[in-house]
């Protein structure tokens, strides 16, 4: 497996935000991380990336436990994407590429956000400033941050929240047409169904810190009776 979560718990003084989860991710899998509000996604993910300690539990990607070894040669194959985290908004888009590319140790930095720019249509605002970006431009630039260092794993925590359609639409498309062309193993939150149905080769059902289900978005749905993957959602989101 090229991720493994065994037994990983954090508490926030007496919250109990996750506990005791355990999966595997395969190389070039897309898993989605699915549950309400507060069951512990984000805080999954924070964990995974090596910005939240746990309280208990392991965290291996590609055989290195990141709690116990150097992390500089894991990190540095990692990136992520969160409408929630908000890059520099005083800086330009290209500024805040260009300081991320530095952060990552990028060669040929300027081929590749122009590369990026063409990709995500950046190009028109690569100037402005970030905090002048309408939702779906910050959204855009955001995934470029995240590709920038082409990594090896990518960790989106709902990557489309809060777009229009038709900006959603084409972000779920890049998404989809860069994991073809390029070997990345992806961990998405979503509370977008439809996306998770269209991107995810297994899902991971959380509710309260724990993991409730878990396989691929026709076996749950199958195996709890509904006609989509919403309505699956709904029904353990709310039992």
């Amino acid at each position: 497996m090229f991720i493994q979560i065994k037994n990983l718990s954090k508490k926030f003084n007496n919250n109990l935000a996750v506990n005791n989860i355990s999966f595997d991710i395969k190389k070039n899998q897309t898993v989605g991380l699915l549950g309400p509000n507060g069951c512990g996604k984000t805080t999954s993910i924070g964990m995974m990336l090596g910005l939240i300690k746990p309280s208990e539990g392991e965290i291996i990607i590609d055989n290195k436990n990141i709690n116990k070894e150097k992390r500089d040669g894991i990190l540095s194959k990692i990136n992520f994407a969160s409408p929630y985290i908000e890059l520099p908004k005083k800086l330009t888009v290209k500024q805040n590429l260009e300081i991320y590319g530095r952060l990552y140790g990028v060669k040929n930095l300027s081929e590749r956000i122009n590369e990026l720019s063409i990709d995500l249509n950046l190009k028109q605002f690569l100037k402005k400033k970030t905090g002048e970006l309408s939702s779906g431009q910050k959204n855009r630039v955001s995934l470029a941050k995240s590709l920038i260092n082409k990594p090896e794993i990518l960790f989106l925590d709902e990557p489309t929240a809060s777009l229009d359609p038709d900006i959603g639409d084409y972000i779920r498309g890049y998404i989809q047409s860069y994991k073809l062309k390029n070997q990345v193993t992806i961990l998405l939150a979503s509370h977008n169904m439809n996306e998770v149905e269209r991107l995810c080769d297994n899902i991971i059902m959380m509710k309260k810190g724990v993991i409730i289900d878990r396989g691929t978005c026709a076996e749950i749905i199958k195996k709890h009776g509904r006609n989509n993957l919403e309505e699956t959602f709904l029904k353990l989101a709310r039992s």
